[in-house]
């Protein structure tokens, strides 16, 4: 008898595809239903055996749920949870695995209501530049962090369902508070995303831009690699976390700024002092 009889994802590309792949691995999944908004999506996902059969009718599919899994851009979940929301069935527990979560926790007390309870809000901590279902594999997961944002109406026995799902699927189970999350995530992924961007637009809209690109080696290539992310959802992860990743750039224009004056006065001890700190720091986190 497998832990989980039936599960229920919406969107079946990277995350929601991985995280099915490695339940099916596990063993511990009868029927993954898939559902999304492109059916050639949905129809390769079949036919890869990341999910078990196509949904046709959300609610239906719901009602006998074990687990609901909503894996598409943050943006799209609020819609998709009023649409489910008066169908949940008397054990359906439902997660997400969106990289904001202040909102996503607004958009499910507004839809779930008194069922909000139900909801248990997550974000792994795993990716890739590819997207679409070809990119799922089932070890996305193996070893990297899962963080739980619990809510003050969530039981500790539904809290302890979704995370075994996650740990299923290999990963390391932590908790924060959603605005501690996005505040946090805001510096260390969401920062880092926007400037990877920047910079290689930056470079593409200049009139001799195949010079540069062509002159670019593994340094570029390692810090722009996350430029190739899917440009939907980071769109929506920045506008729903704007305010956290408005003070944390503002931080880093600051830290550019003290550089510049740096370069301008030709203050080379200041520039090797940031740079030693930073070398340091990166080193510490690079033996974690």
């Amino acid at each position: 008898m497998p832990e989980f009889d039936k599960i229920v994802i919406f969107g079946v590309g990277l995350i929601g595809g991985s995280f099915a792949l490695a339940l099916k691995k596990a063993g511990v999944v009868g029927e993954i239903v898939g559902f999304g908004r492109s059916i050639a999506t949905l129809t390769e996902a079949e036919k890869l055996g990341i999910i078990d059969r196509i949904g046709i009718h959300p609610g239906q599919e719901c009602a006998d749920a074990d687990l609901v899994l909503l894996a598409t851009p943050v943006g799209q979940m609020p819609a998709i949870m009023e649409r489910i929301a008066p169908y949940l069935g008397a054990q359906t527990l439902v997660t997400d695995g969106g990289s904001t979560k202040s909102d996503v926790v607004a958009a499910a007390c507004a839809a779930f209501a008194e069922k909000v309870g139900r909801f248990i809000p997550a974000h792994p901590i795993a990716g890739a530049e590819n997207s679409g279902a070809a990119a799922a594999r089932a070890e996305l997961y193996a070893g990297k962090k899962v963080v739980i944002t619990p809510l003050p109406e969530n039981t500790r026995l539904d809290i302890a369902r979704v995370r075994s799902a996650w740990e299923w699927c290999g990963a390391e189970i932590h908790e924060l508070p959603p605005e501690k999350h996005d505040r946090v995530f805001a510096a260390v992924s969401h920062l880092p995303h926007l400037l990877s961007f920047a910079l290689v637009h930056g470079l593409a809209v200049r009139e001799d831009a195949e010079l540069f690109f062509s002159y670019a080696a593994s340094g570029f290539r390692d810090f722009t690699r996350i430029a190739a992310s899917h440009p939907e959802m980071w769109r929506d992860i920045c506008l729903s976390n704007r305010a956290a990743l408005m003070t944390e750039l503002d931080r880093y224009r600051a830290q550019l700024d003290e550089i510049r004056t740096a370069l301008s006065t030709a203050n080379g001890e200041r520039l090797e002092a940031i740079f030693a700190s930073a070398r340091a720091a990166r080193k510490d986190w690079g033996k974690q």
